[in-house]
């Protein structure tokens, strides 16, 4: 944007131009220190996004790279080659892989998101004796790391008759505090006058949740939601924990790669190159409601 001063013909004295020609100089003098002073940032965040991308590149270049190029360390792709894909290919059914791992996360995704509409919105709408209880033991269970649960819930699993299955790794895992803190703290700043105007119209609870707060708060669904799928598609201690007779999830499909002989890293890393194109299409579609998520989350 560029600033033009201009002095009505009848100011137009030597001492307006020298004013006029002061304040511009001090404008570009700014502008100039601004740019200046940002070089430095943008720097360190050169340098850190090189850093996190670096081992996704690698990843790729690995997984194109033929079998007697496998532990090179030149950075550069070349020659390339699609023998680690067609490997896996026959090897795996890859794409039945993915489409259950998909399956996984969306469940996990909706059923938590599910989960946390309602506690969030009784949290957020009443007051009820021991709320602020309730809510610290919410609180409590998202910081307990999940390896202390990890066995609790692997013996409960065992009990239910649901190890080896996709249906194991989803139960123990459709409630997140989580979620249920994230919205409720949308729902505390939800304007009170829309809760009044749908009780003085004849909604109840049910209905107003559902048609009043949900609707107004799409976009805080739309990043929680993309969020927590993927959270689940990311996930890989705990189904390979419960799947270890099966490989119906991609995650778990991956480990079949390595063994006592050795592994093999090129059928690794095009399994896993595959693994992550669900994501990266999610990001180019979502992209806007993916680092949504993120800011509304505070991680970086």
């Amino acid at each position: 944007m560029t600033f033009t001063l201009v002095a009505p013909q009848h100011l137009e004295t030597p001492a307006t131009a020298t004013l006029i020609d002061s304040a511009v100089r001090a404008v570009r003098g700014a502008r100039r220190r601004k740019r200046l002073g940002n070089i430095p940032a943008h720097v360190i965040m050169t340098a850190l996004a090189i850093i996190s991308v670096f081992p996704i590149y690698w990843m790729f270049v690995t997984a194109f790279r033929p079998a007697d190029e496998m532990l090179s360390t030149n950075p550069f792709p070349g020659p390339f080659s699609l023998e680690n894909f067609q490997y896996v290919w026959d090897t795996i059914p890859i794409l039945g892989m993915l489409g259950n791992t998909f399956g996984m996360a969306l469940v996990l995704a909706v059923g938590q998101l599910l989960v946390a509409i309602l506690a969030a919105y009784g949290f957020a709408r009443w007051s009820f004796r021991g709320q602020k209880i309730l809510f610290l033991l919410f609180v409590g269970s998202w910081l307990v790391p999940f390896q202390v649960t990890m066995i609790p819930n692997y013996v409960l699993i065992s009990k239910m008759g649901l190890l080896n299955t996709i249906l194991g790794v989803m139960v123990p895992q459709l409630a997140t505090a989580f979620a249920v803190m994230l919205l409720r703290q949308h729902l505390e700043s939800f304007p009170k006058e829309l809760l009044d105007a749908a009780d003085m119209d004849g909604r109840g609870p049910w209905r107003t949740l559902w048609e009043v707060v949900v609707p107004n708060l799409r976009p805080a669904l739309a990043a929680l939601g993309i969020m927590l799928f993927i959270n689940a598609w990311n996930e890989y201690l705990w189904p390979s924990l419960i799947m270890q007779q099966s490989t119906d999830l991609i995650q778990v499909g991956i480990r079949g790669f390595m063994g006592a002989e050795g592994n093999n890293w090129g059928a690794i890393m095009a399994a896993s190159a595959l693994a992550c194109l669900p994501i990266f299409g999610i990001y180019i579609f979502l992209q806007r409601y993916v680092v949504d998520a993120f800011v509304r989350s505070g991680l970086k």
